[in-house]
């Protein structure tokens, strides 16, 4: 029922932004010495003041999307590329029945820009360690086979606490409790959500 869809949207949300923020801020190169976002909390409140409005007003839900790497890739460091972003938005609702006569066949190039913008970080990947690598193959994989970049997440999530929990002591050590915590979760959303 209600908490169902509650849950369900909780879980999408959630790993969209962290998704979308982490991938943002290791484009911009905005991470710490150690991989760290700087005022990652400000950044979620932010994310959720703005859902909740969302919600408020009525309006489909707000979220932090991975496609803001070909901003980034254009050169936008501050709020000003949201800003534009946001006015040619308003400027393609009135001409919306031209943009709806473009076949999407040729809007595919820039999807495919896109596309490669987002892989690229493939490369911050150690594929000499199988306990980061496998993970990170287990999400690229699932994410073409469910069309769902939440789903693979949430499995590459899964996948890297239980190799890391079942690897040896070492392994054990870079799982922390709230990883444990969260994959639970995952794995109950599959099974009763």
């Amino acid at each position: 029922g209600f908490a169902t869809i509650v849950i369900a949207y909780l879980f999408t949300n959630i790993s969209e932004t962290f998704g979308a923020l982490v991938g943002s801020a290791t484009k911009v190169g905005v991470l710490d010495d150690n991989g760290k976002f700087p005022r990652f909390k400000n950044a979620l409140v932010s994310q959720s003041v703005s859902c909740m409005t969302a919600a408020a007003t009525g309006t489909s839900a707000t979220t932090a999307v991975v496609e803001c790497a070909a901003g980034i890739a254009a050169g936008g460091r501050t709020g000003l590329t949201s800003l534009v972003t946001a006015i040619m938005f308003g400027v393609a609702l009135f001409l919306s029945p031209i943009f709806l006569a473009i076949p999407s066949f040729a809007t595919a190039p820039a999807l495919v820009i896109v596309g490669f913008l987002m892989i690229s970080s493939l490369l911050s990947i150690d594929f000499s360690d199988m306990s980061e690598a496998m993970p990170a193959f287990i999400c690229l994989f699932t994410i073409p086979f469910t069309y769902s970049i939440v789903e693979g997440m949430a499995t590459g999530f899964i996948s890297y606490v239980i190799i890391n929990a079942l690897g040896g002591k070492e392994r054990r050590k870079k799982v922390s409790i709230a990883m444990y915590v969260i994959a639970l979760l995952f794995i109950v959303k599959y099974f009763f959500v």
